[in-house]
Protein backbone atom coordinates (compact mmCIF):
# COMPACT_ATOMS: atom_id res chain seq x y z
CA UNK A 1 0.00 0.00 0.00
CA UNK A 2 1.47 3.80 -0.83
CA UNK A 3 -0.02 6.74 0.56
CA UNK A 4 2.08 9.79 0.86
CA UNK A 5 4.22 8.92 3.26
CA UNK A 6 5.86 6.21 1.36
CA UNK A 7 5.06 2.45 0.37
CA UNK A 8 4.25 0.28 3.20
CA UNK A 9 6.77 -2.66 3.12
CA UNK A 10 5.33 -4.72 5.70
CA UNK A 11 6.89 -6.17 9.26
CA UNK A 12 7.44 -2.07 10.56
CA UNK A 13 9.22 -1.09 7.39
CA UNK A 14 8.32 1.70 5.10
CA UNK A 15 9.89 3.17 1.66
CA UNK A 16 9.50 6.75 1.34
CA UNK A 17 11.08 9.92 0.27
CA UNK A 18 14.62 10.88 1.89
CA UNK A 19 14.43 14.00 3.80
CA UNK A 20 17.27 16.91 4.85
CA UNK A 21 16.81 15.06 8.65
CA UNK A 22 17.77 11.91 7.39
CA UNK A 23 21.55 12.76 6.13
CA UNK A 24 22.78 11.40 9.19
CA UNK A 25 21.14 8.23 8.57
CA UNK A 26 22.14 8.09 4.84
CA UNK A 27 25.89 8.27 5.70
CA UNK A 28 25.72 5.48 8.92
CA UNK A 29 24.31 3.08 6.05
CA UNK A 30 26.62 4.25 3.76
CA UNK A 31 29.58 3.93 5.89
CA UNK A 32 27.96 0.61 6.85
CA UNK A 33 27.54 -1.17 3.41
CA UNK A 34 30.86 0.66 2.46
CA UNK A 35 33.52 -2.14 2.17
CA UNK A 36 31.67 -3.53 -0.89
CA UNK A 37 28.42 -3.84 0.69
CA UNK A 38 30.03 -5.10 3.91
CA UNK A 39 30.49 -2.66 6.80
CA UNK A 40 33.76 -0.25 6.83
CA UNK A 41 33.14 1.36 10.31
CA UNK A 42 36.52 -0.55 11.56
CA UNK A 43 38.52 0.82 8.49
CA UNK A 44 37.80 4.47 8.44
CA UNK A 45 38.82 6.93 10.74
CA UNK A 46 36.84 9.75 10.00
CA UNK A 47 33.11 8.25 9.45
CA UNK A 48 31.58 10.87 7.83
CA UNK A 49 33.65 11.27 4.93
CA UNK A 50 32.02 8.45 2.70
CA UNK A 51 28.76 9.20 2.87
CA UNK A 52 29.45 12.89 2.08
CA UNK A 53 31.27 11.49 -1.16
CA UNK A 54 28.02 8.56 -2.54
CA UNK A 55 25.27 9.08 -0.26
CA UNK A 56 24.52 12.73 1.49
CA UNK A 57 24.97 14.77 -1.78
CA UNK A 58 21.98 12.84 -3.65
CA UNK A 59 19.58 14.01 -1.09
CA UNK A 60 20.77 17.68 -1.27
CA UNK A 61 20.85 17.88 -5.36
CA UNK A 62 18.90 15.45 -6.14
CA UNK A 63 15.88 15.28 -3.13
CA UNK A 64 12.82 13.98 -5.48
CA UNK A 65 15.53 10.69 -6.19
CA UNK A 66 16.37 10.33 -3.04
CA UNK A 67 14.32 7.37 -1.12
CA UNK A 68 15.04 5.20 2.38
CA UNK A 69 14.01 2.45 4.05
CA UNK A 70 12.77 2.91 7.74
CA UNK A 71 12.16 0.23 9.94
CA UNK A 72 11.57 -0.63 13.29
CA UNK A 73 15.27 0.22 14.49
CA UNK A 74 15.12 3.82 11.69
CA UNK A 75 16.64 4.16 8.36
CA UNK A 76 18.32 0.50 7.16
CA UNK A 77 18.55 1.08 3.64
CA UNK A 78 18.71 3.75 0.67
CA UNK A 79 17.70 4.04 -2.94
CA UNK A 80 19.44 7.44 -4.62
CA UNK A 81 19.50 8.61 -7.96
CA UNK A 82 20.70 11.60 -10.30
CA UNK A 83 18.61 12.39 -13.35
CA UNK A 84 21.65 13.58 -15.50
CA UNK A 85 25.02 12.29 -14.32
CA UNK A 86 27.15 14.82 -16.38
CA UNK A 87 24.98 17.92 -14.74
CA UNK A 88 25.24 16.06 -11.29
CA UNK A 89 28.54 15.85 -11.49
CA UNK A 90 29.56 19.41 -12.33
CA UNK A 91 27.23 20.62 -9.79
CA UNK A 92 29.27 18.91 -7.26
CA UNK A 93 32.50 20.46 -8.51
CA UNK A 94 31.43 23.58 -8.80
CA UNK A 95 28.69 23.49 -5.13
CA UNK A 96 29.69 20.41 -2.91
CA UNK A 97 33.08 20.02 -2.45
CA UNK A 98 34.58 23.49 -2.49
CA UNK A 99 33.70 23.80 1.12
CA UNK A 100 34.40 20.18 1.92
CA UNK A 101 38.16 21.02 -0.10
CA UNK A 102 38.33 23.88 2.66
CA UNK A 103 38.50 22.00 5.47
CA UNK A 104 39.75 18.36 4.68
CA UNK A 105 43.19 18.65 3.65
CA UNK A 106 44.61 16.57 0.38
CA UNK A 107 46.56 13.63 0.99
CA UNK A 108 48.50 13.59 -1.88
CA UNK A 109 48.48 10.38 -5.03
CA UNK A 110 50.93 8.95 -2.79
CA UNK A 111 48.97 5.53 -1.76
CA UNK A 112 51.19 3.52 -0.11
CA UNK A 113 51.70 5.76 3.12
CA UNK A 114 47.43 6.04 3.14
CA UNK A 115 45.76 5.28 5.95
CA UNK A 116 42.41 4.73 7.45
CA UNK A 117 39.69 7.64 5.40
CA UNK A 118 42.55 8.92 3.14
CA UNK A 119 41.38 7.39 0.00
CA UNK A 120 38.42 9.31 0.92
CA UNK A 121 39.88 12.90 1.46
CA UNK A 122 41.84 12.06 -1.95
CA UNK A 123 38.71 11.63 -3.99
CA UNK A 124 37.18 15.03 -2.60
CA UNK A 125 40.01 16.88 -4.01
CA UNK A 126 40.15 14.31 -7.30
CA UNK A 127 36.28 13.13 -7.62
CA UNK A 128 36.55 9.65 -9.50
CA UNK A 129 33.28 10.08 -10.83
CA UNK A 130 32.57 10.66 -14.90
CA UNK A 131 30.55 10.61 -17.16
CA UNK A 132 31.75 8.66 -20.39
CA UNK A 133 30.33 8.43 -24.17
CA UNK A 134 29.17 4.69 -23.56
CA UNK A 135 26.89 6.18 -20.98
CA UNK A 136 24.86 8.46 -23.44
CA UNK A 137 22.06 6.15 -23.51
CA UNK A 138 21.73 5.78 -19.39
CA UNK A 139 22.65 9.31 -19.06
CA UNK A 140 21.05 8.62 -15.51
CA UNK A 141 22.77 6.83 -12.64
CA UNK A 142 21.94 5.46 -8.83
CA UNK A 143 22.76 3.97 -5.96
CA UNK A 144 21.57 1.34 -3.37
CA UNK A 145 22.52 0.03 0.01
CA UNK A 146 20.83 -2.19 2.28
CA UNK A 147 21.70 -2.92 5.76
CA UNK A 148 21.57 -6.80 6.81
CA UNK A 149 18.23 -6.39 8.47
CA UNK A 150 16.78 -5.31 4.96
CA UNK A 151 17.97 -7.79 2.86
CA UNK A 152 16.52 -10.69 1.02
CA UNK A 153 12.88 -9.02 1.88
CA UNK A 154 12.05 -7.69 -1.76
CA UNK A 155 12.87 -4.36 -0.34
CA UNK A 156 15.72 -3.64 -2.95
CA UNK A 157 13.33 -4.62 -5.93
CA UNK A 158 11.04 -1.97 -4.89
CA UNK A 159 13.11 0.75 -3.87
CA UNK A 160 14.82 0.32 -7.47
CA UNK A 161 10.98 0.31 -9.10
CA UNK A 162 10.30 3.50 -7.43
CA UNK A 163 13.55 4.72 -8.38
CA UNK A 164 13.04 3.89 -12.01
CA UNK A 165 9.45 5.12 -11.95
CA UNK A 166 10.66 8.48 -10.44
CA UNK A 167 13.31 8.84 -13.32
CA UNK A 168 10.59 8.13 -16.15
CA UNK A 169 8.68 10.77 -15.10
CA UNK A 170 11.47 12.89 -14.82
CA UNK A 171 12.32 11.82 -18.80
CA UNK A 172 14.81 9.31 -18.64
CA UNK A 173 16.24 7.00 -21.21
CA UNK A 174 18.27 4.74 -19.10
CA UNK A 175 19.84 4.01 -15.87
CA UNK A 176 23.69 2.74 -15.03
CA UNK A 177 25.41 1.72 -11.85
CA UNK A 178 28.91 1.31 -11.08
CA UNK A 179 29.27 -2.25 -8.60
CA UNK A 180 32.46 -3.07 -6.93
CA UNK A 181 33.98 -6.34 -8.88
CA UNK A 182 34.37 -8.42 -5.47
CA UNK A 183 30.54 -7.37 -4.87
CA UNK A 184 28.90 -10.15 -6.82
CA UNK A 185 26.00 -9.98 -4.89
CA UNK A 186 25.37 -7.09 -6.25
CA UNK A 187 25.82 -7.84 -9.64
CA UNK A 188 23.36 -10.91 -9.84
CA UNK A 189 21.04 -8.47 -7.96
CA UNK A 190 20.87 -5.94 -10.85
CA UNK A 191 20.94 -8.64 -13.30
CA UNK A 192 17.67 -10.32 -11.42
CA UNK A 193 15.57 -6.87 -11.90
CA UNK A 194 16.86 -6.69 -15.61
CA UNK A 195 20.30 -5.16 -15.31
CA UNK A 196 23.02 -5.92 -17.97
CA UNK A 197 26.65 -5.68 -18.23
CA UNK A 198 27.86 -2.87 -19.96
CA UNK A 199 31.89 -3.30 -21.77
CA UNK A 200 32.96 -0.75 -23.75
CA UNK A 201 36.73 0.38 -23.71
CA UNK A 202 35.59 4.26 -22.38
CA UNK A 203 34.58 2.65 -19.48
CA UNK A 204 36.54 3.42 -16.12
CA UNK A 205 38.20 0.60 -14.91
CA UNK A 206 37.86 0.35 -11.39
CA UNK A 207 33.79 -0.83 -11.78
CA UNK A 208 31.81 -2.93 -13.24
CA UNK A 209 29.23 -0.81 -14.84
CA UNK A 210 24.98 -2.29 -14.79
CA UNK A 211 22.59 -0.94 -17.07
CA UNK A 212 19.06 -0.72 -17.88
CA UNK A 213 16.93 1.39 -20.54
CA UNK A 214 14.11 2.65 -19.03
CA UNK A 215 10.85 4.15 -20.36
Amino acid sequence: MSDDLGEDLGSGYRLRQASEADRPALGRVCLQTGDSGKDATAREDDPDLIGFIYAVPYQTYQPDLAFVIDGPNGVCGYVLGALDSAAFYATLEAQWYPPLRQRIADVGPGKASWTGSDWARHLIHHPAATFVDSFRAYRSHGHIDLLPEAQGRGFGRKAMAQLERRLVALGSSGLHLGVSPTNRRAMGFYEAIGFSRLVAPDLPRKSVYMVKALG
